[in-house]
């Protein structure tokens, strides 16, 4: 048989109709035709005009329903309803097994449905206070962590102090030369910049006195006790800080610091303990170098504005301020030292392994040291102050 003689014997498709006869005492709904995804436009039109248009005593002619699928008897099922379509399902003589079958399908299937249960749609204040909660809970595990990362830290120190040949003195070194000798340059600029501004600042505000020689106090004292150290800490926690994170972010997220695990070997010996170490003696030598370059860099400006020599800028030094201040400088230096390193070595461990996750981390790090740092520098500020130092 050829493909032009099977096409002809193909019966016709039928638009599906849903015809509400009202002559009949009781009224009759009439489904005819192929109900069918061709034809589900036409057919949503009519049973959506015809959903509140008959009771429950009109009764359902299926005998002239065509073709049927899952469109189709969707819609059936929002004409009729469930229980009403099973009914007619089953009392229906004429209607195709096939059309039967898929009818107690999409009644079985509805039957089970259970429509899912909304979320509590939750308030501004509570979605704000919830924030609020889970960043303080953030915080607090934060801060758990960190100490218990200190306490590993020191431990590890203590126990290596007794066992000369475990420590990894090459690599100090070469921290040190990465972390000191490549800071010295920029930590100088920086430093001698803006104590030539603050000198700058207190020669106009203390010009308006009479007073411009104190502008010499103000540079030294200001360096001394505040800004050298804590200018060097935080390019530290920008520059020192990210580095270590990078670093060890990159060997955890390419398995390596599991490999030194499997190895028997300590990461906290062989990667946290070197950095800490490096970062305890540059820091202090950069915080010293911080403090002559400020002082430097505010003795060039009252030298070129306030035609205060040299010699006499330090011999004003010299008769004022004591050498306490310039030990409450350095004292600071150890602290933020060990705080940067071992949060920088902290997120470090607690990358991923993706990209995404060492760059997160690593922002992360700088953000934690700066605060961490301006935090004890206020703390010590005041501690210092009570103490009359």
């Amino acid at each position: 048989m050829t493909q032009s003689s099977t096409l002809a014997t193909r019966a016709p498709e039928l638009s599906g109709s849903a015809l509400l006869d009202t002559s009949n005492n009781p009224t009759q709904l009439r489904i005819t035709g192929d109900w069918t995804l061709a034809h589900y436009p036409s057919l949503r039109r009519q049973t959506a005009a015809l959903r509140d248009g008959f009771s429950a005593s009109t009764q359902v002619d299926l005998s002239q329903l065509g073709a049927l699928d899952t469109a189709g008897a969707s819609l059936l099922v929002e004409l009729l309803g469930v229980e009403r379509l099973r009914l007619l399902s089953v009392q229906s003589p004429n209607l195709p097994e096939s059309s039967r079958a898929l009818m107690q399908t999409i009644q079985t299937a509805l039957c089970d449905y259970c429509e899912p249960l909304k979320d509590p749609e939750i308030t501004v204040s509570m979605q704000l206070l919830e924030r609020i909660g889970r960043a303080v809970d953030a915080v607090w595990q934060d801060t758990l962590q960190l100490l218990g990362f200190f306490g590993l830290i020191l431990q590890t120190i203590v126990l290596n102090m007794a066992r000369p040949k475990r420590w990894r003195t090459t690599s100090i070194i070469a921290h040190v030369e990465q972390i000191g000798l490549d800071a010295a340059p920029i930590v100088a600029l920086l430093t001698f910049l803006v104590g030539a501004v603050v000198a700058f600042l207190g020669a106009t505000v203390l010009r308006a006195f009479g007073a411009t020689i104190f502008t010499v106090d103000l540079v030294a004292f200001s360096f001394l006790r505040e800004f050298g150290v804590l200018l060097t800490a935080i390019l530290m926690a920008g520059r020192t800080a990210s580095a270590f994170t990078a670093q060890i972010g990159s060997m955890q997220a390419n398995e390596e610091v599991d490999a030194i695990r499997t190895l028997g070997l300590s990461p906290t010996e062989l990667l946290v303990v070197p950095r800490v170490l490096a970062l305890l003696i540059s820091l202090p030598i950069l915080t010293f170098l911080a403090m002559i370059c400020g002082i430097v860099g505010g003795g060039v400006v009252c030298a070129l504005s306030l035609d205060i020599s040299p010699a006499m800028f330090l011999s004003l030094i010299q008769a004022n301020i004591g050498v306490q201040h310039f030990l409450v400088g350095m004292s600071k230096a150890p602290v933020f030292a060990f705080f940067i390193a071992a949060i920088g070595c902290l997120e470090g461990f607690k990358v991923s392994g993706s990209a995404e996750s060492v760059g997160a981390h690593t922002t992360s790090s700088v953000v934690q040291s700066i605060f961490v740092v301006i935090v004890l520098d206020a703390l010590a500020a005041m501690f210092f102050m009570e103490l009359g130092w």
